[in-house]
């Protein structure tokens, strides 16, 4: 009797021109640990609403590793953290989060995400965030895309606004015991920018019973 593959998120990937979406394996989680101590933003800055970033070096890279470990093993269909490794030319630059509670009836997904200091002012943040937009609306069925950013991040608001994101009011959000404002976002399909390519998607359907998207 054959059984179903136990884990088939592990051949989900999505693929751009420049770049390769996986969700996280172990031998990837490493690659984006050294990218980790290479450095994510500038030490006087914390685009994070959880300051993860500023744990010391010598726990950072098993804190992170735990992290993803943990959000792996509660994945379930009524509330999921999708987190796909990037890769350009073969190499972790950064990580692409795409997130979801009962997607089946809210068909909403929420997105974050980071790229190392050295990868940036590429257009990767905007290349990855297109490829998981497309794989929610055009894959997936999403109706509706959300994010947040902090108030003087314009990087990553600039990448929404590429996108088609409007605003969506802000919140108070504490960082680095200081209060500082978010701007949530949001995108509805039909206001979805599109870039001039589209991504590839292998391996979806063994995983759609465990995303709540059936066909």
């Amino acid at each position: 009797m054959e059984h179903p593959d136990p884990w088939p998120l592990r051949h989900l990937v999505i693929r751009t021109p420049r770049l390769e979406l996986r969700p996280d394996d172990d031998a990837g989680l490493l690659e984006l640990v050294e990218e980790t101590h290479l450095g994510i933003h500038p030490p006087a800055e914390m685009p994070f609403a959880v300051a993860w970033t500023d744990a010391d070096p010598a726990v950072i890279g098993r804190l992170s590793m735990q992290h993803y470990w943990a959000v792996r093993a509660q994945f379930t269909p009524a509330r999921w953290d999708l987190n796909l490794l990037v890769r350009h030319e073969g190499r972790v630059i950064g990580m692409q989060g795409l997130l979801a509670t009962e997607f089946g009836i809210s068909r909403e997904v929420a997105t974050g995400s980071w790229i190392g200091m050295r990868h940036q002012r590429r257009g990767f943040g905007t290349e990855m965030r297109a490829a998981v937009l497309q794989f929610a609306f055009d894959h997936l069925g999403a109706t509706r895309a959300r994010s947040a950013a902090a108030a003087v991040n314009t990087a990553s608001r600039r990448v929404s606004q590429k996108l088609g994101y409007r605003e969506d009011g802000t919140e108070c959000v504490v960082r680095r015991g200081k209060p500082t404002v978010n701007v949530r976002l949001v995108l509805d399909e039909p206001g979805f920018v599109r870039p001039g390519w589209t991504a590839e998607v292998e391996g979806l359907d063994a995983c759609r019973e465990l995303l709540g998207a059936p066909c």
